[in-house]
């Protein structure tokens, strides 16, 4: 490379280069000729090529030609001069890539060196010092060994120097990332030993008198944290003592002397620079509060006015300098307060406000590229940390560390963070803090912004290992790893469980088998010695599981007993964990997602129904991790996976158990998102409508097959289900019968009695297939609506009921029909089936004097026969006096009458037609709502019935433990069930006199009494 030709060019490009031009020049410099002598052959090639795997060869070959010729004015001593320099450039090993390797990051350490040369050396022979030795180094610098220069010098040059050795090591890292935290750590030794020389300084300029205070220095923020950066506010406290025999006052005029002194030593510019601020905004009343003060100052301090900020930052305390003993009683004194602090009212809340204001004070045009503040950066890794260090450590000495990976570490052994999720937060926190120290490094710049100038995006890149498009790729890898720190941090950070853990006290947090017994009988446990059995066999042992559920339980405790049953709760929950426990995401889950495990205490606790359930089927938890897995699915959403899971199985015994798997898990899904809330009445209804259709249309298709192959041949026809009541209106409940017809339609030239027979077949395979034991309740298809109920056939041909309705069907066969909607089977015989029952279902004229009578009597029966005996009319929910056959006898009355000339009316669902009647001003907007308050209250207690006993109800309990349970299910407070009978009284006695007037046409007029 000693001439100027394309060829030298190409080599220097290819070697990573920017200006291959200028380096051929700087190559042929007279500087460089002493180097030249010293290489084999007189070429710089292999140097060339050193150079090639720095942050910046250009920036390398410029500083090496400026540090020579600084050397050249130098003379040439011994140990240092430009013989030694030029022979250890000659020799390939570490020595020489060290040098190198600084000289092409850093043009600030470049300029050091041109100002001091001689610390070439400190750069080649750099290796990892102990903190005491640093330490020591640094006070013997600015005391004896200081020579003719001022302290203050002896200072700068000094620490420069250890920060050249911490340089050349880090730069020269076959792995930065895993080398990052030892780079802090030495980093804020090297601080810490710069504040000791400081304190040494100021002793001396103070003079005698300085030993009647013994000042101790804490350490903040990344110093305290042993984890500091290149170019940093160095953060203290001050703490004084007086010495034996001397007053307070003394020390602590003493102390502020000191301490301002050693400030002023670190941060005044001299000939030699500054080392960087010291500040003390950290400590009680900030910059308006004295510098310095006792322990007991600080105490008492802490103890009555300090902020909940004050005791996250004082997680990174450390004695960092000065008197070691005051230190450590300092942090004695200060620790127990520091970890009570999450017991504070609205910490957590607190802490997350304070995240969100720092973020918020991003200057917009710097938010994308904060690496230090901003979405996803390094303070998101923090306050996560800090804040599960502080909800959590107070029980647990483990995560008590200063060091923000020592503590994630701790927490992911703990079980509080998933291990997955730790080591993504540690990498990405190793590589936003070595991206920081790259771009702080190349000019000793306090910065913690990405660059956006191409050359510097390179330079970065290039210190980061990438070769191929470096400036591309560092923002890449830098953007990645923000969106994988924001993902996180938005789930720990805010998860649910910390708010709810740091309202416990350490004893409840702690749950010892004497803490847990107490904490039972507190939160009202009826079997507190059954529940502390639950509470050992989950948190017994030294597994991650038992330590996560150690974790959950103290908090859980508290959700269990919102609830009217926390015993059963609590049972269940450790059936599910039994059954669960060993899988990879369940734990995880109830941990890290959202209100996980909120919901799936209060559900367990309110539900056995719910429970029941998740029992049978514990996998479906993880509909709780879902961000939307409360949202019921769609018909056509579960038709197509009952479809695909009964398709892939050989029998119909095993298509129908996949089937019904997926009924179980769906109904799961239906019964938390109405005991959370997330569902309303109606929604409840459409979805438990929605389901029982997919599955009745599945087997259905099951059943054809099944009968198909056991008599060789075809069915011949068409079979449609007709949905019927309940089911027919979308206003499905959790103990509401599948009512259904059945009708058959025989393909051309097939012989009607054989479609009959097999279709026949067909209907009593459909229902043996889904009432048998299976995963799921059973679902039990009643057909009794049919013609001629339980004495005509199951199935008829579409003519065969055209015959029926048309020579002796009874008005109350036409009632029924006003809520027929065909639910499974071909859409033209669905239509077919509705165009000859409408014209019956809303008659031309509507009904006849006899017609009403005939609805009003069988009415009257129903309300006589049918009522079981020794039930009370008053609290009977389906058939009592202004339950939920009142308010639909009354709807299906009026669409009988009026639907011919009022359209609005021909719906299938009681509370559309009931709109509709309203809408049309048919009834009036008093009744209306008297109506439909009955019917709403009376199918809500009903299905909350069903989740609370595990079985239905059909009148207002009398036992006030269950009306609770029921009421709490219905979002009313504990303690309210007597309200909610007396409720349901008053709101059935308002629509039985709405019904007597507009069903039975019954004075007086003006229904509704109050």
């Amino acid at each position: 490379m000693s001439s100027r030709t394309t060829t030298t060019e190409g080599a220097l490009a290819r070697l990573g280069f920017a200006d291959p031009d200028r380096a051929v020049t700087l190559v042929d410099d007279r500087a460089l000729l002493p180097v030249r002598a010293a290489v084999p052959g007189g070429q710089l090639d292999e140097l060339a090529a050193v150079m090639g795997d720095t942050a910046d060869p250009d920036q390398a070959l410029l500083g090496l030609v400026r540090v020579c010729e600084s050397l050249a004015a130098h003379g040439d001593p011994a140990d240092w001069g430009m013989t030694a320099f030029c022979a250890e450039l000659a020799r390939p090993g570490v020595a020489r890539d060290r040098v190198i390797g600084v000289l092409g990051a850093s043009t600030a350490l470049v300029d050091e060196l041109v100002r001091h040369p001689e610390h070439w050396l400190d750069a080649a022979r750099a290796e990892r010092r102990p903190g005491e030795q640093v330490r020591a180094d640094l006070v013997h610098a600015v005391t004896d060994g200081r020579g003719e220069r001022s302290p203050l010098d002896a200072l700068r040059i000094a620490y420069r120097r250890g920060l050249l050795r911490i340089a050349a090591l880090d730069v020269t890292a076959r792995d930065p990332l895993s080398e990052m935290p030892w780079v802090g750590e030495a980093l804020a030794e090297l601080a810490e030993a710069a504040l000791e020389a400081a304190l040494a300084i100021a002793r001396e300029e103070y003079g005698e008198g300085h030993e009647a205070c013994r000042l101790a220095v804490i350490g903040m923020g990344k110093t305290g944290g042993g984890e500091l950066n290149y170019v940093s506010d160095v953060d203290v406290i001050f703490v004084a003592e007086p010495a034996d025999g001397v007053d307070e006052d003394t020390a602590l005029r003493v102390g502020t002397a000191l301490a301002t002194a050693t400030m002023r030593a670190c941060s005044t510019p001299t000939a030699e620079g500054s080392l960087w601020p010291v500040d003390a905004a950290l400590r009680p009343e900030g910059k308006q509060g004295p510098l310095v003060r006792t322990i007991r100052s600080h105490v008492a301090y802490y103890e009555r006015w300090a902020k909940t900020w004050e005791f996250q930052a004082l997680l990174k305390a450390w004695v960092s300098a000065g008197d070691k003993e005051v230190g450590l009683r300092y942090k004695a004194e200060i620790a127990p307060l520091v970890w009570e602090a999450a017991g504070r009212e609205k910490f957590v809340e607190d802490v997350q406000a304070m995240r969100r204001r720092v973020e918020q004070h991003v200057p917009a045009n710097e938010a994308a590229r904060q690496l230090k503040l901003g979405p996803g950066g390094l303070r998101d890794v923090e306050f996560s940390v800090q804040l599960l260090q502080l909800v959590h450590g107070r029980t647990d000495p483990s995560l008590r560390s200063a060091t923000t990976l020592e503590a994630l570490s701790a927490l992911a052994r703990g079980g509080y963070v998933g291990r997955d999720d730790a080591a993504v937060l540690d990498r990405a926190y190793r590589h936003l803090r070595c991206l920081e120290h790259r771009i702080q490094l190349h000019r000793l710049r306090r910065t913690h912004l990405m660059p956006v100038a191409e050359a510097e995006l390179r330079r970065l890149g290039r210190a980061m290992g990438h070769r191929t498009h470096p400036g591309r790729a560092v923002e890449a890898d830098r953007q990645a790893s923000s969106r994988e720190v924001r993902r996180l941090h938005e789930r720990l950070f805010y998860r649910p469980l910390l708010a709810a853990a740091a309202k416990l006290s350490p004893t409840e947090a702690r749950l010892s088998p004497e803490a847990a017994r107490q904490r039972l009988l507190a939160l009202g446990f009826h079997d507190p010695a059954g529940a502390l059995r639950h509470i050992e066999a989950l948190t017994t042992g030294v597994s991650r599981r038992a330590a996560i559920q150690r974790t959950l339980l103290p908090v859980m405790l508290g959700w269990f007993a919102d609830e009217a049953d926390a015993d059963a709760g609590l049972l269940s929950f450790r059936r599910v964990s039994d059954e669960l426990g060993t899988t990879h995401w369940y734990l995880k889950m109830l941990r890290d997602e959202g209100r996980a495990a909120d919901r799936l205490a209060h559900c367990l606790a309110r539900s056995r129904y719910a429970a029941d359930l998740l029992v049978r089927s514990p996998e479906s938890v993880s509909i709780l991790g879902d961000d939307n897995g409360l949202t019921p699915r769609s018909r056509e959403s579960i038709t197509a996976r009952m479809q695909s899971a009964a398709g892939r199985r050989d029998t119909a015994a095993d298509a129908v158990a996949a089937v019904r798997a997926i009924r179980r898990h769906e109904l799961l899904r239906i019964v938390m998102a109405d005991l959370v809330g997330t569902v309303d009445l109606a929604g409840v209804g459409a979805a438990l409508t929605d389901l029982t259709g997919a599955t009745i249309q599945v087997v259905l298709d099951t059943a054809v097959r099944q009968v198909e192959e056991r008599e060789g041949a075809p069915i011949g026809g068409d079979l449609l289900v007709v949905a019927m009541g309940s089911l027919g209106g979308r206003e499905l409940g959790y103990a509401s019968d599948a009512d259904v017809m059945f009708v058959h339609r025989p393909h051309p030239g097939a012989d009607e009695s054989q479609v009959q027979a097999r279709a026949t077949l067909v209907v009593q395979e459909l229902r043996k297939l889904l009432s048998g034991a299976g995963p799921d309740p059973a679902l039990g298809l009643d057909a009794d609506l049919r013609p001629e109920g339980k004495a005509g056939p199951l199935v008829r041909s579409l003519d065969g009921y055209r015959t029926y309705y048309e020579r002796w069907a009874l008005t109350w066969e036409f009632q029924a029909l006003l809520r027929a909607t065909p639910i499974a089977g071909p859409a033209d015989l669905a239509d077919a089936f509705c165009e000859l029952i409408d014209p019956l279902r809303w008659p031309e004229g509507g009904l006849d004097t006899k017609q009403v009578r005939e609805i009003r009597t069988l009415k009257a029966r129903v309300e006589s026969e049918r009522l079981p005996r020794g039930a009370d009319p008053r609290t009977h929910l389906k058939l009592g006096r202004g339950g939920l056959t009142d308010v639909e006898w009354v709807v299906q009355l009026h669409q009988l009458r009026h639907a011919h000339a009022h359209p609005a009316l021909r719906v299938t669902g009681t509370m559309a037609g009931l709109d509709a009647l309203e809408a049309e001003g048919i009834l009036s907007g008093e009744d209306v709502a008297a109506l439909r308050e009955a019917w709403r209250l009376g199918a809500r207690m009903r299905n909350a019935g069903v989740l609370w006993r595990g079985r239905p109800i059909d009148s207002v309990p009398s036992d006030l433990r269950d009306l609770d349970g029921i009421g709490r299910i219905m979002g009313r407070a504990a303690g309210e069930g007597a309200a909610l009978a007396e409720l349901w009284r008053r709101v059935a006695r308002r629509a039985r006199h709405a019904t007597d007037f507009n069903f039975y046409d019954s004075a007086p007029r003006g229904s509704v009494i109050p």
